[in-house]
């Protein structure tokens, strides 16, 4: 079978590049790509060296090689094309065992850059801890078993989840990696910002959990082989060696069920024949006519679109991580609160970009500025059933946590202003600069309509921000004012009452500009 593994590595370098090949523009997009990665690997390489001999760099290599072997475990479910040249699926007709197929798909998928930035770390790691004879010869057999158990880890998750992950749906979920990547962000900071208070030492009850976690235990070993702890060295790396065995035996049986047992493009689907759908809870809880149908409609396409729901997650999580993380740190402000309003306020923006080639059946239900306003008023209600109670709990959270109870009235009017100014601006951006959102990939804005969507939210945002002045004038007024401490809880109801009356004229004035130009409307939505 050594001829099956060459095999195929010589068929991933083949269709690797004819696929570069095919165009100027993805060959340059790879190349640009790899230098980008290879030098990142030679700058953290020449890094963790320098790390050798200092203290706590131990702990420094442990908790770095945990995190890498977890973006390896979670890359295939939110970059499932990553890697369709080693698709099983495609190699179902052929007369493959499952170990034989396990070991040659296993040695292909040591070719690419991944594994070369994997290999570089792992190296950097053993030589920052490796001291002695013994340790560097330890330190050959953990870079071996960091690389497999990380190539064997993702692929046993992508096997395991490749019926979904090949699906459009499955597909689509791929759009969250935006959330995860500005969660990890701020996680990021937030711990940089510990360290740089605390030093590297915070690190060492960490290390002492993920040095019997792999890949990280293999690591763990050369630093146990250095401080002569032989017997906790050969305990750890028998963790890294079993993790590897027992990853390729979910692959080996993954891949068994892949290509060997029906899926849905084979089996006949039974047809259960027409039901009636009873109402559901929402519904119920929804006013009547056409304001409750709008409002059911958005909150199903926040519930059930992949795109749509990203942006709302994205905005969910980001409006809650700024203040709480800033007042965590202990340099917040409680005005940060009023990051979640924003957040939250911006998917009032391209209302009908979101409807996409669907607007047309809206369409169909607008013949009057009556119709527009009833449906943008609608649109803005199912907005504000999850903003209004979601901008007061994180202001309330943000204010435990500072501690600063007589700043909650009014951070909360400028918060509800701010939401009311971006419901006014939202409405009538989303009628003025409307553009289409595709639903394949990973793009937010169709080719060619990138200047309407600046326009749209950074335009509105600005247009929102000069609506909130007058409060924002109120709020300073009252703070330098001699009296002004005991009036403060006057904004929570202004604020209330001038952000619902910025909401309705926007409403107003979007209205007619919205059954004007449907037609223009739709063309642009149509697009992608």
């Amino acid at each position: 079978m050594t001829s099956l593994t060459s095999t195929f590595v010589r068929l991933k370098l083949s269709l690797l590049r004819n696929g570069l090949r095919q165009s100027g523009g993805r060959l340059a997009a790879y190349v640009l790509s790899a230098v980008f990665v290879l030098l990142f690997a030679v700058a953290q390489l020449f890094g963790l060296i320098l790390l050798r001999g200092t203290a706590h760099a131990d702990a420094v290599v442990v908790l770095l090689t945990a995190v890498l072997g977890l973006g390896w475990a979670v890359m295939p479910l939110f970059f499932p094309g990553g890697d369709e040249t080693l698709d099983p699926t495609r190699l179902v007709m052929l007369p493959l065992r499952p170990m034989p197929l396990v070991r040659a798909l296993l040695v292909a998928s040591l070719v690419g850059t991944g594994p070369l930035f994997t290999l570089c770390l792992a190296v950097g790691s053993v030589i920052a801890v490796a001291h002695g004879g013994d340790a560097v010869a330890v330190g050959v057999v953990a870079v071996a078993l960091v690389l497999l158990v990380c190539v064997a880890l993702a692929r046993a998750v992508a096997a395991a989840n490749l019926r979904l992950l090949s699906s459009r749906k499955g597909r689509d979920l791929a759009v969250l990696s935006g959330l995860v990547i500005a969660v990890g962000a701020q996680l990021v900071n937030f711990g940089v910002q510990r360290l740089g208070s605390g030093g590297l030492g915070q690190l060492d009850p960490f290390a002492d959990v993920l040095r019997w976690v792999p890949p990280a235990s293999a690591v763990g070993a050369v630093h146990s082989v250095s401080d002569g702890s032989y017997g906790t060295a050969a305990a750890q790396l028998a963790v890294s060696a079993v993790a590897v065995v027992a990853a390729l035996a979910v692959w080996a049986r993954h891949l068994t069920r892949l290509m060997t047992a029906p899926d849905g493009s084979t089996l006949q689907a039974a047809d259960p024949g027409p039901r009636a759908r009873p109402s559901t809870g929402l519904a119920r809880l929804l006013p009547g006519g056409r304001t409750g149908t709008v409002m059911e409609r958005s909150l199903r396409y926040i519930w059930r679109d992949p795109k749509t729901k990203a942006a709302w997650v994205t905005s969910l999580a980001i409006g809650l991580i700024v203040p709480v993380f800033n007042a965590l740190q202990g340099t917040g402000s409680i005005y940060f609160a009023c990051f979640a309003a924003g957040m939250l306020g911006i998917q009032m923006y391209n209302q009908f970009g979101q409807d996409t080639s669907a607007f047309w059946m809206v369409a169909t239900t607008i013949s009057s500025t009556r119709d527009a306003y009833a449906e943008l008023r609608a649109r803005a209600l199912a907005l504000m059933v999850i903003t209004v109670p979601y901008a007061a709990l994180v202001t309330v959270v943000t204010t435990a946590l500072l501690g600063d109870w007589e700043s909650l009235p009014e951070v909360l009017g400028l918060s509800f202003a701010l939401l009311g100014a971006m419901l006014a601006t939202g409405a009538w951006t989303s009628a003025s600069f409307p553009y289409s959102i595709p639903q394949e990939g990973y793009k937010n804005v169709a080719p060619g309509q990138a200047g309407l969507a600046w326009i749209s939210v950074f335009g509105g945002m600005v247009a929102a921000a000069l609506l909130c002045s007058p409060v924002i004038a109120a709020t300073i007024w009252l703070h330098v004012s001699a009296d002004g401490d005991d009036l403060l809880w006057l904004l929570l109801p202004l604020g209330t009452a001038y952000g619902a009356g910025l909401a309705l004229l926007g409403l107003r004035l979007a209205a007619p500009r919205t059954a004007r130009r449907l037609p223009e409307i739709l063309a642009a939505v149509s697009k992608g």
